[in-house]
């Protein structure tokens, strides 16, 4: 007699890992030994310090939050839902939960018998390191979204990946760490601990780090009368500690703690205990770091019920863009965080807007972010430029039809001004009846620019010819982009009246190498990193990009190492490029962060030495793009 559930818990567990590289014996085994269990809401699964349970979990249907207690604050930590794994504990170390266990909604669980996977991983070297990996990241699995199935936690080897977001930045430690000579009695160092409120001190010698006392030992040995409390503190202090260079990472700091049995790392100059002690890492610094990461933060986007709840993320998103901007996180995988939170954030708040819609959309639709949010550029909080299409309908359709998405961008641009996207200025969103358009009106309007390049029409084309769909269509877009280069294609010259718009803005420095900056106005003797410094980077990319046809590229970045493997002999011009863009974006970012507005103008009086320095030798690569514009297109001609 077949077993109909266990086939079913099968069939479900076979589709996420580790389970998916198990013998299929091995598989059916678990399924049929697995505890189908329902939690309601709110209901807790397990508690921070109790006992570990006989099973580990996944996630049938519901979700599962994690959330850490400390100092009478409860972090989330993590949501699990369909598919993930949690409460690890018991497989890899056998000792109490760190964090609770709740269900965020009606959840079912699959309880998985550890011991039974223990008979298996013993065999199966993949599902072990999968679960260690797993539970050393205080995640519910070290695969991420998009990257094939590649473990970017492992025990030997850290493998990383663009999306695997938390553990692959540095740790954050504590640059002030409490410490105390070998001389110091239990009793002197426990005063020194609650006079600073810290739960560890570190045991010094010259300088050097040599031993550690936690609020542990001074629970299990000094508490329970085992040691003197005015006994030396090398009585009782762990020893040696375990010592690592500044550039941990937070996967790699997990993974050590988890391997050594420990709470705390120490950070010394070099790396190891023979140098200079300059912070200490523990895992509540760990904790806190995952309590406000990415991956969290895009799965409370997609369960937000409303609007306010997505300002609270997105503000949440800005804490975590200057965190990694004082860490000096690589500015490209800044870009594509923000980039990732922004996205899920305006796909929410579409989702939002169509479920107060009276009826589904007529036809189908794509929405599309411009400007820099549609080159994945936009870091800080700057004004929405978006526009929408939908699909081609018969004349007596038309009205209601465009009337039905006016109403609905109407809707998400209101709910992208509460999250904190100002409105354009120059009404360029999609509420704007110009920009919400057929697909047919929009190849119309590409078309009218393209053959008639007025000023206005160069301006509208360096805007919408950088669209991204954000949600909808993908086939109205790629017609969309098709319709572009047939243009272009029939009337060639076009690209030589964007070559002289990408001009406008003459190199950043003048003849005596120095800032060419704002004459008049609110800004007057300011300089202005975006038009001057920014544009003409990505406007040199946009149009080379065009001229060659290359397709499906609207990011700067990915244009220019496009372009550097097209054109090999101006490979080294290209590659400059891109580093000079990314110096100006991190530059423009710090300041915007600094003065809490877009970091667009930069009072030059308020700058080193050190940072003019580093502006100028940006300016290089924008010179010769430039030049190499002006003779491409003979655009001395067009002057």
């Amino acid at each position: 007699m077949k077993n109909t559930i266990a086939e079913r818990i099968y069939d479900f567990l076979k589709n996420f890992p580790p389970f998916d590289v198990l013998e299929k014996e091995q598989l059916f085994k678990i399924a049929s030994n697995v505890k189908v269990t329902y939690i309601e809401k709110d209901n807790f699964v397990f508690k921070q310090e109790e006992n570990p349970h006989e099973h580990f979990y996944v996630v049938k249907d519901g979700a599962i939050g994690l959330y850490r207690d400390m100092d009478n604050e409860q972090i989330l930590v993590d949501i699990c839902d369909e598919g993930d794994i949690f409460g690890l504990r018991p497989l890899i170390q056998n000792d109490l939960y760190l964090m609770s266990a709740k269900a965020n909604e009606e959840s079912v669980l699959y309880a998985v018998s550890v011991e039974i996977l223990k008979e298996i991983i013993e065999t199966n070297d993949k599902v072990k390191k999968f679960l260690i990996a797993s539970f050393s990241s205080n995640i519910k699995t070290p695969y991420a979204k998009g990257t094939n199935g590649q473990l970017f936690a492992n025990i030997e080897m850290l493998q990383t990946s663009n999306s695997s977001f938390t553990e692959i930045q540095s740790a954050e430690f504590s640059k002030n760490p409490v410490t105390t000579l070998k001389t110091a009695t239990i009793k002197e160092a426990a005063k020194i601990m609650s006079e600073k409120r810290v739960g560890s001190i570190l045991i010094v010698e010259n300088k050097n780090p040599i031993g550690i006392i936690t609020d542990k030992d001074l629970r299990s040995k000094i508490a329970t009368g085992l040691v003197s409390i005015d006994e030396s503190v090398t009585a009782i202090m762990s020893s040696p500690v375990k010592t690592f260079k500044q550039k941990i990472t937070v996967a790699e700091a997990q993974i050590a703690m988890i391997k050594n049995k420990i709470t705390h790392l120490c950070i010394t100059k070099d790396g190891t205990n023979k140098t200079e002690l300059i912070g200490v890492l523990s895992e509540h610094d760990i904790v806190v770091m995952h309590g406000n990461n990415p991956s969290l933060l895009i799965k409370k986007v997609s369960r937000a019920k409303d609007v306010n709840s997505l300002k609270y993320i997105r503000e949440k998103a800005s804490n975590l863009l200057q965190g990694y901007i004082e860490q000096n996180i690589p500015i490209i995988f800044i870009s594509k965080i923000i980039s990732e939170i922004n996205e899920a954030i305006t796909i929410k708040a579409i989702e939002l807007s169509l479920e107060e819609m009276d009826k589904e959309p007529p036809v189908k639709f794509g929405w599309l972010a411009l400007g820099s949010q549609g080159r994945k550029e936009q870091l800080l909080m700057t004004d929405q430029d978006n526009a929408l299409v939908f699909e081609d309908v018969p004349s007596e359709k038309y009205q209601p039809t465009k009337q039905y998405f006016l109403q609905l961008a109407k809707k998400i641009t209101e709910k992208l001004n509460v999250i904190g996207f100002e409105y354009c200025p120059a009404d360029m969103m999609a509420s704007n009846p110009k920009w919400c358009l057929s697909l047919s009106e929009w190849k119309n309007q590409f078309d009218s620019w393209i053959k008639t390049p007025t000023e206005d029409a160069m301006m509208m084309c360096t805007i919408f010819f950088d669209f991204d769909l954000v949600f909808g269509d993908k086939k109205l877009v790629y017609e969309m982009s098709e319709s572009i280069f047939k243009s272009i294609e029939s009337f060639e010259i076009f690209l030589n009246f964007m070559g002289r718009n990408a001009l406008r803005n003459p190199p950043p420095i003048g003849f005596f190498r120095q800032f060419l900056v704002e004459n008049d106005g609110e800004h007057k003797d300011q300089f202005d990193i975006k038009s001057r410094a920014l544009m003409p980077l990505v406007d040199a990319a946009r149009l080379l990009t065009l001229s060659h046809s290359i397709k499906d590229k609207n990011n700067t970045i990915s244009r220019f190492k496009k372009l550097a493997k097209a054109e090999p002999k101006n490979e080294d011009l290209y590659l400059s490029c891109i580093d000079s863009f990314k110096i100006l974006l991190q530059f423009r970012t710090q300041q915007g962060l600094t003065n809490n507005d877009s970091g667009r103008y930069v009072d030059l009086n308020k700058l080193s030495k050190s940072e003019k320095l580093s502006l100028k030798g940006c300016f290089k690569p924008i010179r010769d793009v430039q030049d190499l514009l002006n003779i491409r297109y003979n655009l001395a001609q067009m002057m």
